[in-house]
């Protein structure tokens, strides 16, 4: 199987392979950690995780690391604006996200490392450029010197007056030249801090990834993903600090980024103060059609977000209900083929995501197999389209659900009407219909209809869904 990939680096779509054979190494871009995540953040947690489940089709080890920023200037401002230990706030706030991205689907990655238990490895690498010529120390701060890295600005391709303007770069006076970035500055007593050779800091930004992709990967990884605004100036910065720590050797062989989620007047943001967080989305929605809304759009693109969550809803129905329609196997879920062998996959679904993680082409795929499970004219081939339909739900992350508990769902609100209640009204409907009370029985569905049950009559008997 052969899989293309548009790599940020050269600008174009390109064949994957592995530098070592059988293996591949991945390094996502995680939160920092100071509040609840939105939604934007869960583009890249969902896209590498089928990226991460279709490459372990193909290949024997995959390592996949997703890392956790914990200590950063977001991090001490929301401390010290709550009052809180600034550890403790770092903590919970990597627990949450944690649990609402696993209500999206999303598998562990293989290891989570965070910065601040990688802060001898950082030291290490900060003396590795200091002497070499590629970083200096100046009033307490350690930072890299842009212009001793010739190949600075490749990834980006931006001119050095973009390179300056509107990004997170700070022009101080002790700086050589405006583009250096800082790899090392120091602590107040308030702030987090360690002892170094430069007295007591805390590390830069970048050169945290730097430093746990080296200690967990390697000095050469095959993919580093995150979003695209992070293209410039964090991934940037982090391959030119690994790059001259690699005496020249690029530590990245493919970069992927993601496209950002919109609500109608730009990128979602914190800072923007447009944010919708994970955790208040899925109070609403089941956290799977969030997942199948975030498919939707190809991981390159930008998505609009509030014109996502309904239609998502309405598709993931459709499969389901294919599912349900079935006799045999209706408690059957796509978990069953997570160590499925690659012929038990669709091919239209591999296609799709072998074509530079096209899941809007492989949901489209999904669509037609369930087709195929409604035309199906006999129990074996309904069997068959139905195998396919859930194997691809396993490499998308979805149909992970009984179909009837998909679509019976939790009671929520609390005082929503419990399943129980549901049956008995039913058999009370059906009494009534037996005997010719057709005004009871039409009572009764009104009823099931306020509390948000709708009823499906057919040759099986009467089924039930909340809507």
């Amino acid at each position: 199987m052969e899989i293309t990939l548009h790599n940020t680096s050269s600008g174009k779509r390109e064949r994957f392979e592995p530098l070592v054979p059988g293996e591949v190494s991945i390094y996502l871009c995680g939160p920092t950690v100071y509040d609840f995540a939105h939604i934007g953040n869960a583009v890249p947690a969902v896209a590498f995780d089928v990226l991460v489940r279709l490459l372990r089709l193909e290949y024997p080890k995959v390592t996949f690391v997703r890392n956790i920023t914990d200590v950063d200037d977001k991090i001490n401002a929301a401390g010290i604006a709550t009052g809180r230990p600034i550890g403790e706030l770092a903590e919970r706030y990597a627990k949450e996200y944690r649990d609402d991205i696993a209500a999206l689907g999303v598998i562990p990655p293989d290891v989570e490392p965070r910065a601040t238990g990688h802060i001898a490895e950082i030291i290490d690498m900060i003396e590795t450029l200091i002497a070499r010529g590629h970083a200096y120390q100046a009033e307490g701060h350690v930072l890299f010197h842009v212009p001793s890295d010739p190949d600075y600005g490749s990834l980006a391709k931006r001119s050095l007056e973009d390179m300056l303007d509107g990004a997170r770069v700070e022009v101080a006076p002790y700086k050589k030249d405006p583009k250096d970035f800082v790899l090392w500055k120091p602590s107040t007593r308030e702030l987090p801090g360690w002892e170094s050779p430069w007295g007591r800091g805390r590390p830069g930004w970048h050169i945290e990834c730097s430093a746990m992709i080296r200690k967990h990967l390697g000095p050469v990884i095959d993919i580093h993903g995150g979003g695209s605004d992070l293209t410039f100036p964090h991934h940037e910065n982090e391959l030119a600090q690994s790059r001259c720590v690699n005496c020249g050797t690029p530590s990245v062989r493919y970069w992927l980024h993601n496209g950002m989620l919109t609500m109608g007047s730009g990128k979602m943001s914190k800072s923007v103060g447009n944010i919708v967080t994970i955790r208040a989305l899925l109070g609403e929605h089941d956290g799977e059609v969030l997942r199948y809304a975030l498919l939707s759009g190809h991981y390159r693109a930008q998505l609009m977000w509030n014109k996502s969550l309904a239609q998502a809803r309405r598709s993931l129905d459709t499969l389901y209900q294919a599912l349900r329609d079935t006799v045999d196997g209706s408690n059957e879920t796509a978990a069953s083929y997570a160590d499925a062998p690659i012929d038990a996959f669709p091919s239209g679904v591999l296609e799709a995501l072998c074509n530079d993680l096209n899941t809007p082409q492989a949901l489209a795929a999904m669509h037609a197999l369930a087709a195929d499970v409604r035309r199906a004219d006999d129990p074996e081939s309904a069997r068959r389209s139905r195998a396919k339909l859930l194997a691809g739900g396993w490499l998308l992350g979805i149909l992970t659900k009984p179909a009837q508990a998909y679509f019976q769902g939790a009671a929520e609100p609390a005082d929503a009407i419990e399943p129980g209640a549901i049956e008995a009204l039913i058999e009370e409907r059906n009494a009534a219909r037996d005997a010719r009370d057709f005004a009871r029985a039409d009572a009764i569905r009104d009823e099931l209809a306020a509390a948000g049950i709708q009823l499906e009559d057919g040759r099986g008997g009467t089924r039930w869904r909340r809507t």
